[in-house]
């Protein structure tokens, strides 16, 4: 496998594993910058959201139910929602079309919503969720809204993903489980990897185009609402499963709360956003990109094995397999294939 560790490691950034969106932010002014960011409206989107509001960011955040996030979004200056359901490429199609319409420049894409380790289900493709919610949603979202991106002249594209990107490769000869065995945990690894791969080549491909990509691991934070998710096919009982599975790791104390610990990577949610808002507006990143970032700094490399099994919080530096660049390469074009509804 070859890959590169040139850009990837610390560039010795003031902030930390604690740092909150109001620190990152501080001192730094968006009037007349447009974000567009996916589920900015609750957990870790929210706390996004906020924070570039106040910063003078004008925001538009695409949520599956637009109404129930402007309520949730209610008295942020300069922000508006607008229907995108990152499995079902019409809306996102009708999404696109809709912002560049509007000939607004693209100045910061937030690629934030998504789910996690649920039951097997698919898309109305076929498309295993995991990867059809996580990658190829926003990789057709973000490839549609490239020309507003360019026209920024000088644009971000933020994607969220997780230390569980560590767990597993990309399936190359079978993506969205049609004939392996399932396994939610590997099917959610498999996306995140993706969401890494994503940014080494979108980086690779438009930079000189003035678009940058950074890809965010941002901790573990368990008062959000990424886990089994609903829509993919999870049933009610599974949450109850999730939220026992929580307690077993040690993520709540005994009386039910949740743990903080930023060094140990448990954070609050203002803590957990932190790292999507340095990479989306920090000027120490300006002639960086196609990096992977937690606790608000490029990490190392890490080519240990990941661990199966769960003995306290695990490595959450990138490992070597997703900034490959030829693997990269191959996820886009492989990425653009399925998008357009063709074979894997």
């Amino acid at each position: 496998m070859r890959y590169t560790t040139a850009r990837q490691h610390p560039i010795g950034s003031p902030f930390d594993a604690a740092s909150t969106v109001d620190d990152v932010l501080a001192g730094i002014d968006l009037t007349g910058r447009n974000v567009v960011i996916t589920g900015g409206h609750t957990g870790l989107g929210l706390e996004m959201t906020r924070g570039l509001s106040r910063a003078g960011a004008s925001v538009t955040v695409a949520a599956r139910n637009p109404d129930r996030a402007a309520e949730a979004l209610d008295g942020l200056k300069n922000v508006e929602t607008y229907r995108i359901d990152l499995v079902e490429p019409e809306s996102i199609d009708a999404f696109v079309a809709h912002y560049l319409s509007s000939g607004r420049p693209l100045h910061i894409l937030i690629n934030n919503a998504g789910i996690m380790a649920g039951p097997l289900a698919r898309d109305a493709r076929g498309y295993e969720y995991h990867f059809a919610a996580n990658h190829l949603g926003h990789f057709q979202l973000t490839t549609g809204l490239y020309p507003a991106l360019r026209a920024a002249d000088g644009a971000r594209v933020v994607t969220m993903t997780s230390g569980a990107h560590r767990l597993t490769d990309i399936h190359w000869d079978d993506p969205n489980f049609h004939h392996s065995d399932y396994d939610g945990h590997v099917a959610y690894g498999q996306s995140k990897a993706a969401n890494v791969l994503f940014t080494v080549e979108l980086d690779r491909r438009w930079s000189a185009d003035g678009i940058r990509g950074y890809v965010v691991h941002p901790g573990i934070i368990v008062t959000t609402n990424l886990g089994p998710a609903r829509e993919a096919g999870a049933p009610p009982e599974f949450d109850e499963q999730w939220k026992q599975t929580m307690r077993d790791m040690g993520l709540f104390d005994d009386d039910g709360n949740p743990v903080v610990d930023p060094e140990r990577g448990l954070k609050t949610p203002e803590q957990g956003a932190s790292t999507a808002v340095f990479a989306a507006t920090s000027p120490l990143l300006a002639d960086i990109g196609g990096v992977y970032l937690k606790d608000n700094d490029v990490t190392p490399v890490d080519d240990t094995p990941a661990e199966a099994d769960y003995d306290g919080p695990p490595s959450t530096d990138v490992a070597p397999h997703a900034i490959d660049p030829e693997s990269a390469k191959r996820l886009w074009e492989l990425s653009e294939r399925l998008i357009r509804g063709q074979a894997e």
